[in-house]
């Protein structure tokens, strides 16, 4: 391989010998996927509700003592490696290098398994398989991982999990740890894996038992290599969701001083502790090969999803490839576009409140199942125009002070604040769209929503703020 081969990869791992983590379905791994998270949650994440206890309002309350305890003596850390109400969050205060999590728990020999492409069907030249459908796929751009390769020694690949429009995911097994790690193969000179792999490096980086911690994905290593339409979530399964979603946040914007940038239900994964999923995957992949394209020296791989687990364990927020930090505000375009707050648009700079915003906004569709804001023209193309006039129609006009902090504000608004763009504001309130909660609960549900759907970011409640939200901590 030449230099200008160079890819990236990170390893998503399992840093705790009793609890591993799956990335939802583990059919999609990153930000950009395809995937019917949605329909999973729905059908899954009740689980956790039951087994919530959430006595002071705080998920996990109950960790609570022994992270206190972490955080007052450091010698307690290895006496605690292997608890099983502890996860691979316990090793923020650990250096995250291999050697060291190697002494931390011990090496076991385990040989590179073995797999036959004996009854592997094989497509056509012709045929594009998966990520080969984008528009931008070259070859060159993407490294040719191979099914039972071995990286560093170390990691190998047992198969494929999924692909998205710039990386390719891949179930792999730690040979020294005898761990099963997610695989993210990253194009190559892409600026995305460079920002996460910074982020996470800034995350590891920090001594903290802010219980957010704990429910935010790991790096578990990384390096150079050469060469959703469904039922409706019930108010109780979104409430759990929020509350390990804000306590999250809470600890990347206060501790991290981070700003994620990309909420999304494809970006809030699962922990699982049943390890015979990633087992059964292996044995199936040596019994029955994936299907695979061979075009050269090249083999473009089938993703095979994994069995549904039982049960599902609590979710953690993941993919930092869009995070940003070292700095008190921003100015470049962020998140989902329907998701996008309206400094963003404007042009005005950002921080910590828009992420607030992108949570009531997806609470919102995730509760609703409707997007609060389609950000659409009449073409069916996205309009940042027709998004401004949809929020008008929500929020009411912007206060005059927030509008002066931008020159982008006279393209759409007077100088007394009315809107003059000439796309018609919809006739559409929160009053008017919520159909599925009545009296009491209907209002306190609207008034949470209000508090993060603000024109003026400093107006949003922090997420601290919304942790002790009356609807969010009603039964």
């Amino acid at each position: 391989m030449t230099l200008e081969s160079v890819e990236t990869i990170k390893f998503f791992g399992i840093n705790d010998a009793r609890s591993s983590e799956i990335w939802k379905r583990w059919d999609r791994v990153t930000s950009d996927f395809e995937d019917d998270f949605g329909t999973f949650v729905r059908q899954h994440l009740h689980n956790i509700v039951k087994e919530e206890k959430c006595d002071d309002g705080h998920p996990d309350s109950d960790w609570n003592p022994a992270l206190r305890k972490i955080g007052a003596n450091d010698d307690l850390r290895n006496d605690l490696v292997g608890r099983p109400e502890f996860d691979g969050r316990l090793l923020l205060k650990i250096p995250s290098r291999l050697s060291r999590l190697g002494s931390l728990f011990g090496h076991s020999a385990n040989q590179p398994r073995k797999f036959s492409t004996a009854g592997a069907t094989v497509f056509s030249n012709d045929h594009k398989l998966e990520e080969e459908n984008w528009e931008w796929y070259t070859p060159d751009a993407y490294f040719p991982v191979r099914i039972r390769q071995v990286f560093q020694s170390q990691y190998q690949v047992l198969g494929k999990l999924g692909y998205g429009a710039h990386p390719t995911a891949w179930l792999s097994r730690d040979l020294k740890e005898g761990k099963f790690v997610t695989l993210k193969v990253c194009e190559r000179d892409s600026l995305s894996a460079e920002r996460e792999v910074a982020a996470y490096e800034h995350l590891n980086s920090m001594k903290t038992t802010h219980q957010g911690a704990l429910l935010v994905r790991e790096l578990y290593d990384h390096f150079q290599i050469s060469g959703s339409n469904g039922e409706q979530l019930s108010a109780d399964v979104l409430k759990a969701v929020l509350k390990h979603l804000l306590l999250a946040l809470d600890f990347l914007h206060t501790e991290a001083k981070m700003v994620h940038t990309d909420l999304q239900e494809r970006n809030i994964h699962f922990r699982i502790e049943d390890l015979t999923i990633l087992e059964d995957f292996e044995k199936i992949e040596q019994a029955s090969p994936s299907a695979r394209k061979i075009d050269g020296d090249r083999i473009i791989y089938e993703s095979r999803g994994l069995r549904m687990p039982k049960s599902t364990g609590r979710p953690v927020l993941c993919d930092f490839g869009e995070a940003r930090f070292g700095k008190s505000s921003y100015t470049d375009d962020i998140q989902p576009y329907i998701y996008r707050a309206p400094e963003i648009i404007l042009d005005i700079a950002w921080s910590y409140p828009a992420d607030i915003w992108n949570v009531g906004v997806m609470a919102w569709d995730l509760f609703e199942r409707s997007q609060l804001f389609n950000a659409r023209g009449p073409d069916g193309e996205q309009s940042s125009l027709y998004h401004l006039a949809q929020m008008v129609a929500i929020l009411g006009p912007p206060p005059i002070e927030y509008l002066q902090r931008t020159e982008t504000s006279r393209q759409h608004f007077e100088t007394d604040g009315t809107w003059k763009a000439p796309a018609s504001i919809p006739d559409r309130t929160l009053d008017t769209l919520e159909g599925r909660l009545d009296g009491k609960e209907n209002i306190i549900f609207l008034d949470f929503i209000r508090k993060m759907l603000q024109w003026v970011p400093e107006e949003r409640h922090t997420a601290k703020q919304l942790l002790e939200d009356p609807w969010l901590t009603s039964v």
